[in-house]
């Protein structure tokens, strides 16, 4: 049994990454740049308006005589002399002799001429050409997970096609003869099968949507012919349940018959301490405890980081800050704990119902508290860890 921080040294030292692919703009969302992206134009590519109203060629006076008009996508640049002005749109191209665009509010409107109410400072709310990104500069660094708004800027820019990293394939396997599917009867004995659906969501929130969900009985013979397949044609492969010493746990004698290279079994924690991470030349191998909260917790510790690695991911730890707890606890035993908890505003409350079989407090929870195995209690008011959940 190893501690949290070796078993999260062996994960970085041991994850891999996705190779590079060239992807449309379009279908890049929640991809990691593994290339810089340059721009390939000014953006703005030319002085730019920033909202309706009157663009100037300045002088002392508050009178200009009004030559004309540029709307938005206007190919055409006037001519302005000193004391002239057009009427110009948001977005539109600001002529090059004009200096100065004030809000059409601010301005008093004849048949041929305007009397703006104030002076104007020169070159206000116009854009500058480049102002955003200039041609040739890095418009996003790689390293960047493309969010909508970084599709919107590269889509603004030109840009039709980016270099990521690739997201990996995914089994999930989930075990044991208990488990039925949800929708159908719930027959004594039986519990409806509930870690597959908790991971494949997980795997959703960061844009890995090609992994498959295998089941299989707790039966030697078929959970080794299913882990043979799945480790042979994935990238990772995720299965509860199975890998503790009971009679019917056959998931770790699977992996040994299969020379899975074992890089470490049981972490000294609570909980998940029956948690599995071994390699089998490209493919890694995750087998996390079959209680659900247990499972999920190994999954933000475990899984999430070497996901993060695969996918390109400058931070592959989950945030981490430091609040006040709200909670007073003691740890009983020897083992590191990992305690669901609602964060809000700078203080974080540890919640009840920290069973690793119970997902309602899951359910609740957007951070979990951790508390060392070197720390026996926290006390109200203390500041403390807390790992923040995604959302």
């Amino acid at each position: 049994m190893i501690s949290v921080s070796k078993a999260k040294e062996e994960i970085a030292k041991y994850s891999v990454r996705g190779n590079e692919v060239v992807l449309p703009l379009e279908e890049a969302l929640g991809y990691t740049l593994s290339e810089a992206v340059v721009s390939p134009i000014n953006m703005p590519p030319f002085r730019q308006s920033a909202m309706d109203g009157y663009a100037l060629h300045l002088t002392d006076d508050l009178h200009y005589k009004l030559i004309g008009e540029v709307q938005a996508g206007d190919g055409h640049n006037p001519v302005l002399k000193p004391g002239e002005a057009i009427r110009i749109f948001t977005g539109a191209a600001v002529p090059d002799t004009a200096n100065a665009v004030v809000m059409q509010e601010k301005v008093v409107v004849n048949a041929q001429s305007i009397i703006i109410e104030d002076g104007v400072s020169l070159e206000i709310n116009i854009r500058k050409k480049g102002g955003q990104v200039q041609k040739g500069d890095i418009a996003l660094e790689n390293g960047t997970t493309l969010n909508p708004a970084g599709i919107g800027y590269l889509a603004s820019l030109g840009i039709t096609e980016v270099t990521v990293y690739e997201k990996p394939s995914i089994a999930i396997v989930t075990t044991g003869n208990e488990l039925c599917k949800p929708g159908e009867s719930l027959t004594y004995g039986k519990i409806y099968e509930s870690n597959s659906a908790m991971l494949a969501t997980a795997l959703c929130s960061l844009h890995i949507k090609d992994y498959t969900v295998n089941t299989v009985k707790d039966n030697y013979k078929a959970t080794l012919q299913l882990l043979q397949e799945v480790i042979s044609t994935n990238d990772i492969v995720i299965i509860t349940g199975g890998i503790s010493v009971g009679d019917y746990d056959f998931v770790g004698k699977a992996l040994k018959e299969l020379k899975v290279e074992q890089l470490f079994y049981k972490v000294k924690q609570k909980p998940g301490k029956p948690l599995f991470y071994g390699k089998q030349e490209n493919t890694r191998i995750f087998a996390l405890p079959g209680n659900p909260a247990a499972a999920l917790s190994c999954f933000y510790m475990y899984v999430y980081p070497a996901l993060q690695k695969f996918i390109g991911a400058t931070a592959t730890d989950l945030p981490q800050i430091k609040a006040n707890s709200l909670s007073a606890y003691s740890r009983k035993g020897d083992r590191a704990h990992f305690l669901k908890a609602i964060y809000k505003d700078a203080s974080v409350e540890i919640l009840d119902g920290q069973s690793s079989a119970m997902l309602q407090t899951f359910a609740l929870a957007n951070a979990l508290v951790y508390v060392p195995e070197t720390k026996d209690n926290i006390t109200q008011g203390e500041e403390i860890d807390v790992i923040c959940l995604p959302v």
